[in-house]
């Protein structure tokens, strides 16, 4: 592999970061008693000289890039991003041990959200608004929002490509990685400025509002209130993020052509985004009605408007709160785990394994029992009208099993450092997830500072593994055997 150009690129994915620095540090100027100025500036140094020392002393060469080095820019950059990331945590002190600092920047930067703050409150708001940053970032893609910057529409399209899964990309087959990237990049800045816009409009102050923003439309779940929206006890505020939560959860190149191409049609002729919602309306009212009759609430329009945010919270691996789940009923608790595993759709910011792979296992495993009956017959598996290979359906096989086994081994390991069975496994499908809050001792009013340091670094190794949907991870390695 072409090491130099490889750095090159890590250098650019660096200096997106000081940039973000940079503008978190101006933050902290402008708002008085604001103690984070010199980390925030410190940092953006660091990362900054980090990321122009390749620029200045490495030529780019003007090669096309290949498969393997565009998938190791995708690994190097995400975890480039991450380390420094960390730094204006770690030289502002406090709570941010090296540990934790890395822990903060991990989750914010793969969206999951989890947190080993306790007094979220009391940081200051330069950091605050760093950490939802990485969160936006990280929500569209390190990879794909650099490489808008750079020349060379191939380069682009083999890096987008490589950090895009190809499931996210498949309603538009045929059209370039560049040109789906493209689309999303323009989604996710439109539905972030519309969600901050309704925010505003429900009397969040301009701060409150940008960041809840940005950590609904990355469907991270970051926010500046240490009890999350139960903070605000504003219900109009809480119907705003839970469609934004929910438009997040849905592939944005469909999005782009619903509403910013003014065909909202197509929004209803996916068979993925129909099931999808159809299964978050259902979710919510087993949820509701569960909530009811075990008798947690006793109005029907209370129980349904937290039942609705908590399910779209989950389902779309945002991890928002309004209330402490870890006491709702076993039925409610089931759902909303079911929730976290199977999650959005490819091609949103959500995690998890994907309602389209989903689909795609459903329907090969309807087609074998069909063919095992009668061997005889033609049996065609298409989503979204398009007639899928079986090379696709044995990869969204492949996935899920790889998927789930993480989660398995994880949660054992969980449980053998000494959580209990509930902390153990559910923390292990939020971190692989990307959704943050589980249920037990890392629930959506808890959070994982009292998780022993070996727990946090599993935990960080699944939360990078699930944001970059496993394959780049295993592609990386595999790589690297083969060059030793």
């Amino acid at each position: 592999m072409n090491w130099r150009i490889i750095s090159w690129y890590i250098g650019i994915a660096l200096l997106l970061a000081a940039a973000l620095m940079v503008v978190s540090c101006l933050i902290a100027m402008f708002t008085q008693g604001d103690d984070s100025v010199f980390p925030l500036l410190y940092a953006s140094l660091i990362t900054g000289l980090t990321g122009v020392f390749p620029l200045i002393f490495v030529r780019k060469s003007h090669i096309k890039l290949r498969f393997k080095e565009g998938n190791c820019i995708v690994v190097g950059a995400w975890l480039a991003a991450c380390i420094f990331g960390m730094l204006p945590f770690l030289f502002y002190g406090r709570e941010f041990s090296l540990v934790n600092a890395l822990f903060e920047s991990v989750s914010g930067f793969t969206t999951t959200g989890a947190s080993i703050l306790n007094d979220i409150d009391a940081l200051p708001r330069g950091l605050q608004f760093w950490r939802i940053s990485t969160a936006w970032v990280g929500g569209i893609g390190i990879v794909t929002l650099f490489s808008m910057l750079i020349s060379g529409a191939q380069n682009r399209s083999t890096l987008s490509g490589a950090e895009i899964s190809s499931v996210a990309r498949e309603p538009f087959a045929g059209e370039p990685s560049e040109i789906f990237a493209n689309r999303m990049l323009i989604t996710y800045v439109a539905l972030t400025i519309v969600t901050f816009g309704g925010l505003k409009l429900t009397g969040m102050g301009w701060f409150d509002a940008a960041t809840n923003a940005m950590s609904a439309c990355s469907t991270c779940g970051f926010c500046v209130r240490g009890a999350s929206i139960a903070a605000y006890a504003n219900p109009a505020a809480e119907i705003v993020l839970t469609f934004a939560m929910i438009a997040a959860g849905i592939n944005f190149g469909i999005l782009f052509i619903a509403f910013i191409k003014g065909r909202p049609h197509n929004l209803w002729r996916s068979e993925t985004i129909k099931v999808f919602l159809t299964l978050v309306l259902l979710a919510i009212v087993v949820v509701t009605v569960d909530l009811m009759f075990s008798g947690h609430y006793s109005y029907l329009g209370d129980a349904l408007r937290d039942a609705s945010f908590q399910v779209a919270s989950i389902s779309t691996t945002t991890g928002f709160a309004t209330q402490d789940t870890t006491l709702w009923p076993p039925l409610s608790m089931a759902v909303l785990i079911m929730c976290s595993l199977i999650c959005g759709c490819s091609g949103s910011t959500s995690g998890g394994i994907k309602i389209d792979r989903a689909i795609l296992a459903a329907k090969g495993i309807h087609r074998k029992v069909e063919l095992a009956v009668s061997p005889n017959i033609v049996q065609v598996i298409r989503v979204d009208g398009r007639r899928r290979a079986n090379s696709q359906v044995n990869d969204a096989f492949g996935y899920i099993f790889c998927y789930l086994l993480i989660v398995v081994i994880f949660a054992a390991i969980n449980i053998a450092a000494g959580l209990d069975f509930t902390t153990g496994v559910t923390a292990s499908v939020a971190c692989i997830g990307n959704v943050g809050p589980g249920f037990g001792a890392v629930g959506s009013m808890s959070n994982y500072a009292d998780l022993p340091v070996i727990l946090k670094a599993t935990g960080m190794i699944e939360m990078f593994i699930g944001r970059l949907e496993i394959f780049p991870v295993l592609y990386l390695i595999r790589s690297m055997r083969s060059n030793t």
